[in-house]
């Protein structure tokens, strides 16, 4: 009996205790299942979730910016991480006050009940202590005198100064000695030391090149793109990332990992065809001839590889209106297009070689340098004074850069049928702006003779270098021509894009046209040139330089604002004064040329004229003679001329 009702309560609490499996069972289900419905279905009423949800913040990723180099791997343009350091003067003041505040209500407490009252440490005074040894650092690190440091913390911590600049932007290494001073070392919450990293561009070598190496400005109203920066803006500046980001309880972003995240993609390198070391010399030199000058508005150099096409050096100088110093502010050497002058005779000289109608030994009449529509030319006229003949050789023209000879040459070849010259202008690509490295080559200009423009006298002052505009690198580009034998090679800058020093892009060389006169056409010309500096108009500055060089002189008036000239001339104002593109071009050494360069000096509004064979020729001979110098073909052998003494060294 006892048996049964001891089975019958064991019975009993079985089944309570599956009635509580049963619930505990249920309500795990229900609310394993809200959880899936929460997880899944619900969504919180977006008036109140904005309250209690951390936003969610998109913040971009910027890549670094490639780097510019120099043909030889030198930087040119760099991004570095510059930092500003900034101070909170009123870190911990009100901590320092309200302690005491704090001691002072306990010691007034404790004196009441007869305990002992807690010291009260100034310290206010120990930090503003430490401020003073501070400023002595900040004095050595950023100049400027301890106590004027340690006045400007003591000021903005009396009137609450919360993000004091301290100095300028600094580098890596100078930030690590500033974190370093008394105070700063102990963190910035005790110290009030904030610091702010900007990603800058560094020009290692200043302002060389400047111009030919640019510049990108995204914080204007209008973007400015300008150089091989603004050019190659796109291979440099590399992708953005992005990140999303949330806030935490205390106003503090950390990365929401919930969300995606894109990698930055840092920037190419650009190799360029420049050499820091001519760079150097062609912008050294160029200062020489014309920075003391006033008259003198500004200047071009370009120098470039004879056998590829490749810019070695491409100076832009002008003078600052108002300080006067010479700058890198307008790229000339492309953009300003002119009348060359006689540098374009040349041009004449070779379309008259290439279609047989003279040689060098050519002569025609001297007719006292008087051709009808045109102004005498007088050095014609001292030349039939000068040796008692009335004809001259087209050589002996060349080297006097006669106007007449030319002119005459021309109309006497051509004038029947002009377009015959013109399109030979064109197959020397004088007449095109090609595709070059930078933005902004300046279009050429050359008269049509089957325009209604067209007069009798364009075909005479084309062959001078008048009635046309040229840029100065179409001009030495056509010279280079000359130097290699015929061919001309499109003039370029950009060597290749590199991504971890590996080419990821080959540019380099490229050919306008394979051969724009025959090779014995070039080599005439070559002798032609060369008698030029030899016998000619360049013959003062250049005749004795370390190689030997064949190039040309050229002068031209500029024309002027037609509100400021006079009814007659285009070139001269209301007060007589004119301005003056004078030019030298050539190649060197003249024998196996390396280099072709051109010189371009641009005067301000004056009486002086200003020729090729001055500053021009004077500042080409200084390239010359300087590459000379560290070229390795252009120094001499030195040979022992004596013996060494015979040192014993046991005494």
């Amino acid at each position: 009996m006892e048996k049964e009702k001891t089975g019958k309560k064991r019975d009993g609490i079985t089944i309570v205790l599956w009635l509580f499996y049963l619930l505990f069972l249920t309500v795990g289900c229900l609310i394993l299942a809200r959880i899936v419905w929460l997880k899944c279905c619900w969504k919180p009423d977006p008036s109140i979730a904005s309250y209690i949800r951390p936003h969610d913040i998109k913040e971009t990723l910027e890549p670094q910016r490639g780097s510019i180099l120099a043909d030889d791997g030198r930087l040119l343009a760099m991004s570095t991480p510059l930092y500003q350091v900034f101070m909170d003067c009123t870190v911990q003041k009100e901590a320092f006050r309200s302690e005491v505040k704090h001691i002072q209500e306990y010691n007034e407490k404790a004196l009441r009940k007869g305990k002992e009252p807690k010291e009260i440490k100034d310290k206010e005074g120990e930090w503003m202590e430490k401020a003073k040894a501070l400023s002595v650092g900040l004095s050595e690190i950023y100049g400027g005198s301890a106590q004027n440091w340690y006045n400007l913390i003591k000021e903005n911590r009396a009137r609450g100064g919360k993000y004091v600049r301290i100095g300028r932007r600094i580098d890596h290494e100078t930030l690590q000695k500033v974190k370093a001073l008394p105070l700063f070392c102990e963190g910035q919450y005790k110290s009030g030391m904030i610091v702010e990293k900007y990603d800058t561009r560094q020009y290692p070598y200043g302002d060389l090149a400047n111009r030919t190496i640019g510049y990108v400005k995204t914080n204007t109203k209008e973007p400015v793109s300008l150089g091989i920066e603004g050019k190659y803006n796109y291979e440099l500046h590399g992708k953005e990332g992005y990140e999303w980001m949330k806030l935490t309880d205390k106003r503090k972003r950390i990365h929401n990992w919930d969300s995606t995240f894109v990698k930055a993609a840092d920037g190419r390198d650009v190799r360029t065809t420049i050499d820091v070391d001519i760079q150097d010399i062609a912008d050294k030199s160029l200062r020489h001839q014309i920075e003391d000058n006033p008259k003198i508005e500004g200047g071009c150099v370009v120098i470039m590889d004879v056998k590829t096409g490749a810019i070695r050096a491409m100076v832009n100088l002008l003078r600052d209106s108002t300080s006067g110093r010479l700058r890198e502010t307008l790229n000339m050497a492309i953009g300003r297009a002119g009348e060359p002058g006689s540098v374009f005779k040349t041009t004449t000289l070779m379309s008259l070689l290439e279609d047989k109608k003279v040689t060098l030994e050519s002569t025609i009449p001297t007719n006292h340098g008087v051709i009808k529509g045109f102004s005498p030319d007088d050095h014609i006229y001292d030349y039939e004074r000068k040796n008692n003949t009335n004809r001259i050789s087209v050589l002996h023209g060349f080297e006097i850069s006669s106007n007449y000879v030319f002119r005459k040459l021309a109309i006497d070849n051509y004038g029947h049928n002009p377009k015959q010259m013109m399109d030979k202008l064109y197959m020397y690509k004088l007449g095109e702006a090609w595709d070059f490295d930078l933005d902004g080559l300046a279009s050429p200009a050359l008269p049509d003779p089957d325009s209604k423009t067209w007069s009798g006298t364009d075909l005479g002052s084309v062959a001078i270098g008048y009635s046309v505009a040229e840029t100065p690198l179409h001009i030495v580009t056509f010279y280079n021509a000359i130097a290699n034998k015929g061919c001309m090679m499109k003039p370029y800058l950009v060597e290749s894009i590199e991504e971890n020093g590996q080419v990821v892009k080959k540019r380099g060389q490229g050919i306008l046209n394979g051969s724009i006169c025959s090779k014995a056409t070039a080599d005439t010309l070559t002798r032609a040139l060369r008698s030029v500096t030899e016998e000619g108009t360049g013959k003062r500055r250049l005749s004795g330089a370390k190689w030997p060089v064949a190039g040309k002189t050229g002068t031209a008036r500029i024309v002027l604002d037609p509100k400021k000239v006079k009814r007659r001339t285009p070139y001269e104002d209301f007060q007589g004064r004119k301005q003056y593109q004078a030019t030298f071009v050539g190649f060197f050494p003249a024998d196996e040329p390396l280099y072709s360069a051109i010189v371009v000096i641009y005067s301000k509004l004056d009486r002086e004229i200003f020729y090729g064979g001055t500053t021009p020729a004077m500042t080409f001979r200084e390239i010359v003679d300087k590459l000379y110098a560290i070229n390795e073909k252009g120094g001499e052998t030195l040979y022992a001329t004596g013996t060494m003494p015979n040192w014993d060294i046991t005494k």
